[in-house]
């Protein structure tokens, strides 16, 4: 029998640059454009409420200062783990409705405080910054799959002294452009990539090709990890990095579609979409129709 759904808010924008200086990034937003569109009834799910993250404020960090926001990331990752944590105890199927990439470290840590799992990284960059392929790092967004399998600041990446949360064999970078700055390590740390142009051809194959290397018994599930900048910069523009050489929605929606399907499937997090930057909600309406269509 499926799993039922419930939807949380995470609201967090704590990993990523301001916009403009003296403005913080809208993605917080995300959640309320995509329930003003009617997403949670419409994949038949729960309401499971919020959980509200501490204020952004970077103070007077500078670069070489590490991640910034960091003790509050490390915080709401750990009081996310513990609201999501519940809801996986239940049987439930998780749609996390961010928010920002470091979202990931709190179901990616309520995950392994339960067993093993893997991740489905969907993203149009590998966000695998880390210092030692880096100046410096800061914007913990970009740095998320590399704190997930165990890269970078401790007070992030052994919350609990449970990292890594998940191993590089049990990862997957999927919708990178071509150019990607990160690439090399991501394949070097023997994390299977598919970029985005392999997803166009054929979407279908690349979720198959998933499924086949994270459906097997020594793992107790995956998580799927969704950066809406997967998508071409000119499908989806309202998000902080938007590149060209991306998805469209019927690339998405049919990638998705089998991942989310899988009895394996702990849930998805959904992250980087910004309604500042879309002012006639044409591009929330987009979005939700294809999430809605993938889901159900």
């Amino acid at each position: 029998m499926p799993k039922s759904r419930v939807v949380v808010d995470g609201p967090s924008n704590l990993g990523l640059r301001p916009p403009t200086p003296g403005t913080v990034p809208g993605c917080y937003k995300l959640a309320g454009a995509l329930r003003d569109e009617g997403f949670v009834a419409r994949i038949g799910a729960e309401d499971a409420g919020c959980v509200t993250p501490p204020r952004y404020d970077r103070g007077d960090w500078k670069p070489g200062d590490g991640v910034f926001n960091a003790g509050a990331i490390a915080t709401y990752s750990v009081k996310l783990a513990d609201r999501l944590g519940t809801l996986f105890d239940q049987g439930r199927f998780v749609v996390l409705l961010g928010g920002e990439c470091s979202n990931l470290l709190g179901p990616a840590l309520a995950l392994k405080r339960r067993g093993r799992y893997g991740v489905v990284y969907l993203d149009g960059h590998s966000d695998f910054r880390t210092v030692d392929n880096s100046p410096y790092v800061g914007a913990a967004g970009g740095e998320a799959l590399a704190l997930v399998t165990g890269r970078g600041q401790d007070e992030l990446i052994d919350l609990e002294s449970r990292g890594p949360y998940v191993r590089d064999l049990d990862a997957a970078l999927l919708g990178i452009r071509e150019d990607d700055e990160y690439a090399g390590d991501v394949r070097a740390a023997g994390i299977p990539v598919w970029p985005a142009l392999a997803i166009i051809d054929d979407p279908g194959a690349a979720a198959a090709g998933v499924l086949a290397q994270l459906e097997r018994d020594e793992l107790d599930g995956f998580w799927v990890h969704l950066d809406v900048d997967i998508l071409d910069g000119a499908v989806m523009p309202a998000v902080d990095s938007p590149d060209p050489g991306g998805l469209d929605h019927a690339h998405l929606e049919a990638l998705l579609r089998p991942l989310l399907a899988s009895d394996q499937c702990a849930g998805i997090d959904i992250g980087i979409f910004d309604p500042d930057l879309d002012p006639d909600a044409r591009y929330a309406k987009e979005l939700t129709n294809t999430l809605v269509a993938a889901l159900t």
